[in-house]
C-alpha cells in the first residue's frame, strides 16, 4: 500500500514540475519584444509566410526572407507564387528597421518588381546596414487582383 501511494505522489510531483517548466516557456514567449506582430531576434535569419487569400484565386503563397551575414551585411528578398500563369505577378519589398525601445519600424530601403505571364517572382539583394538595429522585411505579393502581405521577425545587426 505504501508503494502505491509514493508512486502517486511522484508521479503527481512530476506532473505538477512538468505543468512548471511549461508555464515558463509560455512566460518567456510572452516577455519577447514585439513591434507590429514581429518580433525582436538574435536569430541569424527569419522567414515569413502568406497564404493565399480566402476569396483568391490566383495568388498561392509568398514569403519573405531577411538573413544576416557577416561584415554587417543583410541578405534580403522574397517570393510570389501564383497557382497558375497569371498576366500580373508583383512583389513590392520593404526593408524595415527599429531599435529594441522603439514602438514602431521605420523605412529603411525597398524595392517594387513585377512580370507578365509568369507563375513565379523573386527578388532579392544584399545591403550594407548600420549596426545597433533589428532589420525585418514586409512584401506585398499580388497575381492579378489577389493581394497579401508577408513579414519576417527583426533579425538583429551589431
Amino acid at each position: 500500500m505504501k508503494k502505491g501511494k509514493l508512486a502517486s505522489i511522484g508521479c503527481t510531483l512530476l506532473l505538477v514540475l512538468c505543468m512548471l517548466c511549461l508555464s515558463f516557456d509560455v512566460h518567456a514567449e510572452e516577455d519577447r519584444k514585439q513591434i507590429d506582430g514581429s518580433y525582436l531576434t538574435h536569430e541569424s535569419e527569419s522567414v515569413g509566410y502568406t497564404t493565399r487569400m480566402a476569396r483568391g484565386e490566383d495568388l498561392m503563397v509568398g514569403y519573405s526572407k531577411c538573413v544576416r551575414l557577416a561584415n554587417g551585411n543583410l541578405y534580403v528578398g522574397g517570393s510570389t507564387l501564383a497557382a497558375h500563369t497569371v498576366e500580373r505577378i508583383g512583389i513590392a519589398v520593404l526593408i524595415e528597421r527599429a531599435k529594441k525601445e522603439d514602438t514602431k519600424w521605420e523605412g529603411y530601403d525597398g524595392w517594387i518588381v513585377h512580370e507578365t505571364n509568369a507563375d513565379k517572382l523573386s527578388t532579392a539583394k544584399e545591403l550594407k546596414v548600420e549596426g545597433g538595429y533589428y532589420y525585418r522585411v514586409v512584401c506585398t505579393h499580388s497575381a492579378n487582383d489577389d493581394m497579401s502581405d508577408s513579414s519576417t521577425d527583426g533579425v538583429f545587426i551589431e
